[in-house]
């Protein structure tokens, strides 16, 4: 989901890509763990109490379910209550 949303900002124009997108995502990516889409996670993002962006409740969801601390630019999903967060800026 994370990749998604970069890449829709990418192709609004929002930031540059300088380099091949598939290079792009691969040095991007390097080192990190993908979080499947699970039922319970979608179950949670359903439930969440929050903003309806389909996105941001998936990543929030899948925080929650997964214990992971959502690392994030949007001030809109910074402090979600249970779910641990951490500013990206």
């Amino acid at each position: 989901m994370s990749t998604y949303e970069a890449l829709t900002l990418f192709y609004k124009g929002r930031f540059e890509i300088e380099e091949d997108l598939s290079e792009w995502l691969a040095r991007a990516t390097a080192g990190t763990r993908e979080a499947p889409l699970t039922h319970e996670i979608a179950l949670v993002a359903r439930q969440l109490q929050m903003h309806q962006d389909p996105a941001d409740r998936i990543l929030a969801a899948t925080a929650e379910v997964l214990d992971l601390t959502l690392v994030t630019a949007d001030q809109r999903l910074l402090g979600l209550g249970t779910i641990r967060t951490m500013a990206n800026r």
